[in-house]
């Protein structure tokens, strides 16, 4: 997910949900009416939505949401007014604003690794057996899918909507050119072969170090795959070896190895993507299956297939304990209702709409996003899914604690603050340890905080 600081907004926003707690609406209030059929009668009324910018398929965000809101009218009578939020930052003021004013919309698309500051914050509806009844049941939805909406089964808020697994991209050609015969598993087999693609204006790897939510994934992935959660306990270890290593490891591809495009300093992932697609990359890394869409349709069509990225640690010849199973972050969209909303009932309606089967469908053909829901997912026969379906089912959660917000901020400032570094074509050691230790104090009083409750 994409997202910045948090702890901040938890605490003001936690102090005005408790203050609205004795004129807010509960989990079973609602200003619709449910026919006889079990349907919600919205007539009249108007469900607000709101839901990040697709910034890659602007005019296809636009007819699938005029879509659905004409269906959704269809069902229920009601009208939906979908509000959009550009970046992280007016996402996170947009929340603030309306949970701390008691209005706004009814539901949020957000993150799966927001959702641990969305809970901590107690402004969103706790889903009861009831509410996961009104979306069509909790067995509707993947069970890997689930594995973030809350702190445990029993407590969740966030309902499934899209799964977005990250693996990596490869240009099939360009790896038989070099002599490569399947992809890289560790870290250091894919410097080893992006050394063998790079030449004439053709680089190994294209990734975005300036992206504003790539980079800290990189680190979190071998961090974890080292045997460092990142999260002990009450306890932060940004200041392990292991986060070193891996910062070393991801900025080496630019000053060391030399197999990332020197502009890639100044990329973001879009901008990635857009050489892998030109044909001039052999791998394009922290990708999703939202890439299809425009890769089918680009220099690299027929030419291209997806696989894991590395599980093996940088330094490491095979994965330490559950290390393996790092392959991803356990990534995609959630929905969540505002404890706030006097529309509940449609809101759920309106869940259960885009989380059905053939919208599911719909949205993937698309977008390219895996349905979260399990039969949609299911269904699903295109070969190149199948690497992104086993990512999925090695992805690992993010810790689930309200500080997350603050701690990812942290792994993503280390490399914002490198950038100039950067673009000289060097790292300093001791500029990168005094960021990551800046990183840990700053990331460590967030989880006294979150303790602290």
């Amino acid at each position: 997910m994409r997202f910045r600081s948090s702890s901040g907004l938890a605490a003001i926003v936690t102090a005005a949900a408790l203050a609205m707690t004795g004129c807010g609406a509960g989990s079973g209030t609602t200003g619709s009416s449910t026919n006889a059929d079990g349907k919600v009668d919205g007539t009249g009324k108007t469900l607000n939505v709101l839901v990040g910018v697709l910034s890659q398929y602007p005019e296809q965000q636009k007819k699938w949401q005029s879509d659905i809101a004409a269906k959704f009218k269809a069902e229920t009578g009601a009208d939906v007014k979908f509000e959009t939020f550009a970046s992280a930052n007016d996402e996170l003021t947009r929340i603030q604003t309306s949970v701390v004013s008691g209005q706004g919309p009814d539901v949020y698309g957000l993150g799966t690794t927001f959702t641990p500051t969305a809970f901590a914050t107690k402004a969103f509806v706790t889903l009861s057996d009831d509410d996961w009844k009104k979306v069509g049941g909790k067995d509707r939805f993947n069970p890997a899918a689930l594995g973030i909406s809350g702190p445990d089964e029993g407590h969740q808020a966030g309902i499934p909507f899209v799964s977005r697994p990250f693996v990596m991209a490869y240009n099939k050609e360009l790896l038989a050119a070099a002599g490569i015969e399947k992809p890289a598993t560790s870290w250091d087999e894919l410097a080893e072969q992006a050394k063998k693609m790079t030449k004439g204006g053709t680089f190994g790897i294209a990734t975005g170090y300036k992206d504003s939510y790539d980079p800290w994934k990189f680190i979190w992935a071998m961090s974890v795959q080292a045997g460092n959660p990142l999260v002990d306990g009450n306890n932060l270890k940004m200041d392990d070896p292991t986060v070193k290593k891996a910062y070393e490891t991801y900025f080496g591809w630019l000053t060391d190895d030399k197999v990332v495009d020197p502009a890639s300093v100044g990329w973001s992932n879009s901008n990635a993507v857009a050489a892998f697609a030109s044909g001039k990359a052999g791998y394009l890394m922290m990708t999703t299956s939202s890439s299809i869409p425009t890769l089918d349709k680009s220099a690299v069509a027929g030419k291209y297939e997806y696989a894991l990225m590395p599980t093996t640690a940088p330094g490491e010849s095979s994965p330490k304990s559950d290390g393996g199973e790092a392959a991803s972050i356990l990534s995609g969209d959630n929905l969540v209702v505002a404890d706030y909303s006097k529309e509940k009932d449609l809101a759920f309606a309106y869940i259960k709409l885009i989380t059905s089967k053939e919208e599911q469908l719909n949205y993937q053909k698309t977008f390219g996003d895996l349905p979260a829901n399990a039969e949609a997912l299911a269904s699903l026969t295109d070969p190149k899914l199948k690497p992104i379906a086993d990512a999925a089912a090695k992805s690992k959660a993010t810790p689930f604690t309200g500080a997350w917000g603050d701690i990812q901020l942290g792994l993503l400032n280390v490399t914002v603050q490198s950038i100039p570094d950067l673009s000289s074509g060097r790292l300093d050691d001791s500029a990168l340890e005094a960021r990551i230790k800046d990183a840990q104090t700053k990331g460590q009083a967030s989880l006294d905080r979150a303790a602290k409750g």
